[in-house]
Formats: structure tokens, sequence, C-alpha cells
């Protein structure tokens, strides 16, 4: 079976699929290969121990009875986290002008620890908005902290959902920003804080008397301490959750917090939906390596366990079972890297973006609602693989399940991706973008060109239906919209 040496290895998976000369203009496959050796000897062990302990523990207040709201993990979780840091994961980026080397040791991350890709994430989803919308001033001095390869380092945050939720931001975002004497001050609560303690963190917020709609709301940035040293936002408490234990996630109360508007207060819900994208691509390519790791994990049991005489890898039902998850793997790498690749085209880009930008929503949104299907679908059979040992927490796959579930709501649930990409067709014609995009890449293939021009007379008679006709079967169109890549 093709690829299924690679699946144990993702650092040469990755460099398998884009090829070493590719991968070396941005990090070298020995600082990959590294990465991945510290995480096979060190790694996996801190990042199970922080799992079974489940969630961490808030410290609200010090000896003196202060508020201090510190997260308090295993002492594993300091060496485990600042790892990325210190190879410089957030600032490879700015170093060398791409998000590129972000994602290629993200997907190493995630291969091993999928929950500990998300600080990482919104660390560089803060990073990358100070340095396109911050003052002079704030990004001077913020990005240096940001990009430190230390435990010095700065984490930031992205909080924009609150308790009536996330998808529909212009109805659910309460929290009001108000100024006074040039200077903001934002009150209200977020309900899923992920990366809660962090030194900075942007939040979506509405000047008073804004529009009550998506019109009217701006984007802010936080910071930890207030500039008398004192708390600048508290934590309520921490979430419970199934799975993406590494990152902790709580409620946070702002009340009257010290904040800096970024961009322009017009540009609010553009911002918010900017800095989505580098998230969004960080959910594809966690997806796509829970959908390896979990090959990786079936792969080695089948080919321990005996049944009715021989491996049970050897049984023609599971080897063709295996055939047909690494094609997918290979299809769903297929869709990451065009993504990640349009947005590397477009990630300095401000408002009003261009047609690449509207080509790059339209293909994150099929992408990450396809692989994060395909990471739940994969880890659950990984399990079936197993039988009754799969379903036991003493075993890996049981955590794989539980975190790709939460994977498939990050970032948008699937209802959101394929209503935010049926948007983008309807108001920008991004489908037209997309197939000139796919006409290009597989010219010469006359199979794939026949496909692409059936699959564009089958769009243009979708979006003629009417509006709730489209909306209720909208994932039709996105079946038929992911099957235009192959493996």
């Amino acid at each position: 079976m093709e690829d299924v040496g690679l699946v144990d290895s993702p650092s040469r998976f990755l460099t398998d699929k884009l090829g070493s000369d590719e991968i070396s203009k941005y990090v070298s496959f020995e600082e990959l290969n590294e990465y991945e050796r510290w995480w096979v000897e060190s790694g996996e062990s801190m990042s199970e121990t922080i799992d079974r302990a489940k969630t961490p523990w808030l410290k609200m207040f010090d000896e003196r009875g202060r508020r201090v709201d510190e997260v308090q993990y295993p002492s594993e979780y300091r060496n485990l986290l600042y790892e990325g840091y210190k190879r410089g994961i957030i600032d490879k980026v700015f170093e060398i002008n791409s998000v590129k080397p972000f994602y290629f040791l993200l997907y190493i991350t995630t291969y091993f620890d999928a929950g500990l890709g998300c600080p990482y994430t919104v660390t560089l989803s803060t990073a990358i908005p100070i340095y396109k919308y911050a003052d002079e001033k704030l990004k001077v001095e913020l990005l240096p902290l940001l990009r430190r390869r230390g435990y010095d380092v700065w984490q930031g945050a992205t909080w924009m959902t609150e308790i009536k939720g996330g998808s529909d931001l212009g109805y659910a975002v309460e929290t009001v920003a108000r100024e006074r004497d040039g200077k903001w001050y934002l009150t209200g609560d977020k309900y899923f804080s992920s990366n809660v303690g962090a030194e900075v963190a942007v939040v979506a917020a509405r000047p008073e008397g804004a529009p009550r709609d998506v019109r009217g709301l701006s984007l802010f940035l936080v910071k930890k301490w207030r500039n008398n040293g004192e708390l600048n936002y508290f934590v309520r408490r921490l979430k419970n959750k199934i799975g993406t234990r590494s990152v902790p996630t709580g409620e946070v109360e702002l009340r009257d917090s010290e904040a800096y508007l970024l961009g322009k207060r017009e540009w609010g819900i553009y911002e918010i939906l900017d800095v989505l994208n580098s998230s969004r691509v960080s959910n594809i390519f966690g997806s796509v390596a829970v959908v390896q790791r979990a090959i990786s994990l079936a792969k080695k049991f089948a080919q321990s366990r005996f049944a009715f005489g021989r491996k049970i890898i050897e049984h023609p039902l599971m080897k063709r079972q295996f055939e047909n998850r690494l094609k997918e793997l290979r299809k769903c790498f297929n869709i990451a890297r065009d993504a990640l690749y349009l947005y590397d085209e477009v990630w300095k880009e401000i408002p009003p973006f261009s047609d690449k930008f509207n080509l790059f929503r339209i293909v994150s949104h099929i992408s990450k609602w396809h692989t994060a299907e395909v990471a739940i679908q994969t880890s659950k059979w990984a399990m079936e693989v197993w039988g009754g040992l799969g379903i036991l927490e003493e075993f890996p796959v049981e955590r794989l399940f539980r975190e790709s579930i939460i994977l498939s709501i990050w970032e948008g649930t699937p209802h959101r991706q394929m209503l935010d990409g049926l948007e983008t067709m309807v108001k920008k014609r991004a489908h037209d973008l997309l197939f000139d995009y796919m006409e290009e890449k597989y010219k010469g293939d006359e199979f794939r060109a026949k496909r692409l021009r059936e699959l564009k007379d089958f769009t243009e008679r979708f979006l003629d239906l009417p509006e709730e006709k489209k909306e209720e079967n909208v994932d039709e169109l996105f079946l038929k919209l992911a099957s235009l890549w192959g493996e």
C-alpha cells in the first residue's frame, strides 16, 4: 500500500508530499525531523500526562488576597508548550515573511497533540492583526514579545464567542466598547476563550451606539495587565472539555478593560473574519494530521493483531479499507496544501480584499468542512480497528477521537463553513474564481476538465435556486466541490 510506510512520520509525510526543495525554502527537514524526534522521546509522555490530568486548576487569588487568575497545569506543561515557541513557530513567520513554516511545524505538533496547536494558532492570530492593523507604537511594543523564542514569550488569544454563540456575531456580541478621553474600555463576557491567561488578546466588541449587526462590530486588543499593573481581565472559570485539554479554555470577564482599537472602526467584521483565517488553516492542517495519526495507530495495531490465522491487516476487507483511508489522506492533504499556499499569498492584505483573497476564502471553507469530517470518521474507524481496546482511555485512539470531534466545531461548525462558503459564491462569485483556479491546476487532464465543466454547470443551476432551497441543500454542493481535489 503506497504511503503506508510514511504515516508513522509526519515530517517524512510532509516532505514526501511537498518535496524537500519546497520545504527547505522555509524550514529544513533536519529541523522538522528533530522536532518530531523530540515529540517521540519526550513530548508524547508529557502530552499524555496533561490529557489524563483533565481540566487544569484556576488559582484566582494569591496569598495576600489579590486577584491573579493563574492557570495551574502539571509541571510538564511548561516544557511541552514552550518547545514550539523555542523552535520559532511564531518568529519564523515574520523572519522570512511567510506563514508556511508555521503550518509545517504545526502539522507535527498536532500529529501528536491536537490541542497544543491552539495556543500557537491563536498567538499567530493575534500577531498578524497587530502586524497589519495596530498603530506603529503598539506594533513596535508587542510584536517582538510575541516573537520571542524562550519562556518569556508573550502568548496571544482570540476572543469572539459569547453565550449566545459564535456563528452569528452580529447578534451574539454584547461586549460594549466605550471611548473616554481618546482611550477605549471594554465591558462584557466572553464564553469560550481559548488560551485563557494569555498576555494579550484580540477581542470583538461593539462601540457604544454602533448598529446591532455585523457592521457595528470592531476589533480591539486587550492586554492581560492594566497600565497600573492590575489585572485587565478576569477569568470566571475554566471549561471541562472532552478533549484538547492541552489548551485552557475559560470564561473571561471584561470590566472596563483597557483596550486599543485595531484598524478602522468600520473594518471590524472584515478584521474579525481575517483573524479567523489563520485559525481556520490551522484547523485544516490539524485535521489532516489527525487523519494521518489515526491511520498510523490503526496500522500498528492491525500489523500485530492476529485473527483467523493471519494478521488482520492482511484480510481483504481490512486491506481495502486501509487503501481507501490512504487515498482520503492524500486528498485531504492536497486540499490543505492549496488552502495554505493561497493563504500565504494573501495573509498581509487589508480591506478591501482582492479576488485572490476571496478564492482563498472559498477554498478554506471547503477544506475546513471536509478535513474535519474526515478526521472524525477516520478516528472512529481507527477505534473500530482496535476493537474493544479502542474505547479504553489507556490507549491512544480513544483520545484521538475526542480531539477530532472538537476540530469539527472549532473555527466554525460544518454548517457555518457551508453557509459562509455559499455567501462567498452569491456575493463574490467565488465559485468562478475557484473553477478558473482548478482549470489551470488540471490543464491537459481531459478527464478532470470534463468533470470540472459538469460541476460548473451544476453550481450555476444550484445558485439559481430560491434562497431557502440553496441553504437547505448546500451540503450537496459542498460534497461535489470537495470532489474537485483528487488524491
